[in-house]
């Protein structure tokens, strides 16, 4: 019974800390129009290889959650329930199905860089959607002018963050494993 107790304390520890480490990166930014490159979403598509599809999506609600209270941990050091609320607000609040998607791939199919690579492309392409629907309906803009101005100039981008976490991620699994360090759930 006190090993799971001390199972459970390690695992909301490095929960806690991944959404501090998210935390801690989203803020910096370098504006592109009403989006910013960050490096935020970096580590969202690597949490699910260190916690599990779960626990990276706890740790990103948290990451959330902080922002919304008035934390500046939002890109360009922005906090406030204001930031979700507005135009970029779907981009942030779609990290969370981002998350889930991306590492759903990752357990189902663990010994498959592909498939978890496309999972990834898929989870982002939720993000965009979720994103830029909301910008669309908050700016009251077209399709197209979303689409140029808050996704065409992040791909490229986002694809080389999957490219990066899709060499390291399982490495980093598998250096913990072998550590004897088992932090998926």
């Amino acid at each position: 019974m006190e090993t799971k107790t001390k199972d459970s304390i390690f695992m909301m520890a490095v929960t806690a800390v991944m959404a501090a480490l998210i935390a801690v990166v989203a803020p910096f930014s370098i504006p592109a129009g009403q989006v910013s490159f960050t490096l935020c979403t970096l580590l969202l598509y690597l949490s699910p290889y260190i916690l599990g599809w779960k626990r990276a999506a706890l740790a990103t609600l948290i990451y959330i959650m902080l922002g919304m209270v008035g934390m500046p941990v939002f890109s360009g050091f922005k906090g406030g329930f204001g930031v979700l609320a507005g135009p970029t607000g779907g981009y942030i609040l779609g990290y969370i199905p981002m998350v889930i998607v991306g590492g759903l791939f990752i357990k189902l199919f663990p010994r498959s860089r592909a498939l978890q690579f496309t999972g990834m492309v898929l989870a982002t392409a939720v993000l965009y959607t979720l994103g830029t629907v909301m910008f669309c309906v908050q700016m009251q803009a077209t399709l197209e002018v979303a689409l140029i101005n808050c996704v065409f100039p992040f791909i490229p981008f986002d694809l080389g963050k999957m490219a990066v976490v899709i060499v390291f991620g399982p490495l980093l699994q598998e250096r913990l494993s072998k550590a004897g360090i088992q932090l998926e759930a």
